[in-house]
């Protein structure tokens, strides 16, 4: 009989033997501790979370990130990855734990020209990607407006959408391998370059969209592009909705994938970028209820892009689908009218409150779906301004609401459960999403259990408990089990 005393359990470390073995791990410039240094990780960059947290972990190599959440997870802390904080739903900030920020993991390892994929860090800025791909004489062709500060793991981890998804798809479709860590500070390496790999189950698909909730990616291999070479952008005005989408249909049967981008915008959003954007001015003479921004590209030199262009606008103003129109006559005139879709966020914040719905729909039920949910919000708020704006042709719209003008700013927020459930509802019933591209982060979680139905609810919990036993992969984000 064994009469020795039982071995006793190793004591969890507690906060500062955490972070003494963090500062060990990652040198001086590793780990911010520090209110002041900590506060631009815990804010999000709209002021509707505050969060907090222990420290702040700054790794510069996978191996770093891996011990970062091996120890974390020995002492039971959460993790909470952190790339350019441009989410919109939350789901960067951190409640409680360690924050791994990526900002120092952001090497392009290398670009395979031949066979056209670029291996890139997950703190890489997304600008800087694009710009290596275009010195390697390709394209990458994700792009949207915080282009300039997102980082690509961020992009990768809520398969981000952006104003090319019509031509080259979302994130999910760009991605042909990652590098994640994993819950248990093992790292998978599926770096691979290959478009064809039927071996089993596509792990990678698994952290793509799931906003660090099953593991923290460090790095990809991303999807290639022939560069363009031929391009014609035009604004294009139309009276209604329905003439958008008849356009859309008109010019897709015209030059087929050569449309790359098909925007809609409504004329409050041009007022806004009038009001409060310097630099932006009216390319038209007369104002109209709607536009359509959209842009023809080609890898072919001096393809006739421009003629196809102007022949399917004529019909389509013979036909009386649109009313005006602007064709760029060289590439400043175009990044000026870009800068006025681009814009239009920002522009935005400066009247007040915005509610931010994220929704996609069939297309052809895009009009319907306009024309409804503007109606419900404005019964249920007289004066509140619609700006519903984005990727018409992909379905995905920005159904923006800002708030009345003699309203405040707090009491408008303060409605936001409601509006959101308004046109979320409507969005259902079209057969359509409450989130297209912005994820679901903690903002939406009421929103996922409300929409999905439970079979996929249980199915998403399983896999969590099955890769996050613990629970200490950006909790609260998602769903909670």
């Amino acid at each position: 009989m064994d009469t020795q005393d039982p071995v006793a359990a190793p004591s969890p470390l507690t906060a500062d033997d955490l972070r003494a073995a963090l500062r060990a791990a990652l040198g001086p410039r590793g780990l911010l501790e520090t209110a002041e240094d900590v506060a631009p990780y815990v804010h999000e960059h709209r002021g509707l979370f505050v969060g907090t947290c222990i420290a702040v972990a700054r790794p510069a190599a996978t191996a770093e990130v891996a011990e970062v959440v091996r120890l974390c997870g020995a002492a039971g802390v959460p993790v909470v990855p952190h790339g350019g904080n441009t989410g919109l739903v939350g789901g960067g900030v951190p409640r409680g734990g360690v924050v791994i920020s990526t900002e120092r993991l952001c090497r392009i390892r290398g670009v395979d020209v031949a066979n056209r994929t670029i291996t890139v860090e997950a703190g890489a800025i997304l600008a800087d990607v694009q710009a290596a791909a275009e010195a390697a004489g390709a394209l990458f062709p994700l792009s949207l407006a915080a282009e300039g500060s997102c980082r690509i793991g961020g992009n990768i981890a809520t398969n981000a959408g952006g104003i090319n998804v019509l031509r080259y798809g979302n994130t999910r479709e760009l991605v042909l391998g990652l590098e994640v860590v994993l819950p248990d500070g093992r790292v998978w390496d599926g770096l691979r370059g290959l478009r064809k790999n039927n071996t089993g189950y596509d792990l990678k698909h698994l952290f793509i969209g799931a906003e660090g909730t099953l593991g923290i990616i460090t790095a990809a291999v991303l999807k290639l592009f022939a560069r363009p070479r031929s391009s014609e952008t035009a604004l294009v005005a139309v009276t209604d909705v329905d003439g958008a989408v008849a356009l859309f249909q008109r010019l897709n049967d015209a030059v087929g994938d050569a449309l790359s981008a098909f925007e809609l915008i409504p004329r409050i959003g041009l007022d806004f970028c009038f009001a409060h954007i310097p630099g932006c001015a009216d390319p038209m003479a007369e104002a109209h209820p709607w536009y359509v921004l959209l842009r023809l590209t080609s890898p072919r030199r001096h393809d006739p892009l421009g003629d196809a262009l102007e022949a399917a606008l004529a019909e389509a103003f013979e036909a009386g689908a649109i009313t005006d129109a602007v064709v760029a006559q060289s590439e400043t005139q175009a990044l000026d009218l870009w800068r006025l879709r681009e814009s239009i966020s920002d522009a935005q914040r400066q009247e007040g409150g915005s509610v931010k719905n994220d929704v996609s729909l069939p297309l052809s039920q895009v009009p319907a779906f306009i024309a409804r949910a503007s109606a419900a919000v404005e019964v249920a708020m007289p004066g509140i301004r619609v700006c519903a704006f984005g990727h018409i042709g992909d379905g995905n719209i920005h159904f923006n609401l800002s708030q009345p003008v003699a309203m405040q700013r707090a009491a408008f927020m303060a409605d936001w459960q409601r509006l959101e459930r308004i046109v979320s509802d409507i969005a259902a019933e079209l057969d359509g999403s409450f989130s297209a591209e912005h994820g679901i982060g903690e903002l939406k979680r009421t929103s996922l259990l409300r929409y999905k139905e439970d079979v996929e609810i249980e199915l998403m919990q399983r896999l969590k408990r099955a890769l996050d036993p613990e629970a200490i992969m950006n909790p609260g984000k998602i769903l909670t089990f």
